[in-house]
């Protein structure tokens, strides 16, 4: 009986002991080796070892474009499945989403100085009217800047006056541009040299990545914004 008494305070201070490396072990204190319980509820990416996410700036470009420049980018039609893109300042002016695309010339018409979109038209090229080309292009504006992304077939009904009318606007290839062929352009009205937005490629059996059409193209870049006296 007499020992009742150290037995009941060794089991209170195991009981103690015991009690308090459990609560270390949950607690995640000093030496545990075990998280905290927070951390354990903790999603991955509100940790400081959870991988940045890459920022992106206007239309998706991977940096920001200077003071005064204006953002754009391009996508070309795939094939006869899928239109093209047209975005500018974070703003699409043309896409399959606005149902402002077809087959053909797919062109917007920019404000060179305020950014803002004067119109926005796709041309068929195949079998439509170059007419309707002509009239939209001839009466253009000093300054105003020209996106042109093809879908399907941009060239059939081009002829000689349409291709001088894109030549005198900085386009390189237009002179060359054929049928079935890629291409993806931003010009200016008024220009003195040649536009260094422009790719394009030909229609190959050889080389294309779809079945009688070549791939599209994708083109992205910063514009300088025209200036009143410019």
């Amino acid at each position: 009986m007499r020992l009742a008494g150290p037995l009941r305070i060794v089991a209170l201070i195991v009981t103690a002991g015991l009690t308090w490396i459990v609560v270390s072990i949950l607690l995640g204190g000093p030496g545990s080796g075990f998280p905290r319980i927070q951390q354990l509820f903790t999603s991955p990416e509100n940790t400081a070892t959870a991988e940045p996410r890459a920022k992106k700036f206007k239309c998706g470009l991977p940096q920001p474009c200077p003071e005064e420049h204006l953002a754009f980018r391009m996508v070309s039609g795939a094939a006869n499945v899928i239109g093209p893109k047209i975005c500018l300042e974070d703003k699409m002016l043309m896409s399959s989403v606005k149902d402002n695309v077809g087959r053909g010339l797919n062109i917007a018409l920019v404000n060179g100085v305020s950014g803002e979109l004067i119109q926005a038209k796709a041309f068929d090229m195949w079998a439509g009217d170059v007419n309707d080309l002509l009239k939209f292009i001839r009466p253009l504006h000093e300054g105003t800047l020209v996106f042109v992304a093809s879908y399907d077939d941009p060239a059939t009904k081009m002829n000689d006056e349409t291709r001088k009318l894109f030549s005198e606007l900085g386009s390189q290839n237009a002179k060359e541009l054929a049928f079935r062929d890629s291409w993806v352009f931003v010009g200016a009205k008024g220009v003195r040299n040649k536009s260094p937005f422009e790719q394009h490629v030909k229609n190959s059996k050889h080389t294309n990545k779809y079945e009688g059409w070549p791939e599209a193209l994708e083109m992205e870049g910063c514009i300088p914004r025209r200036t009143m006296a410019s």
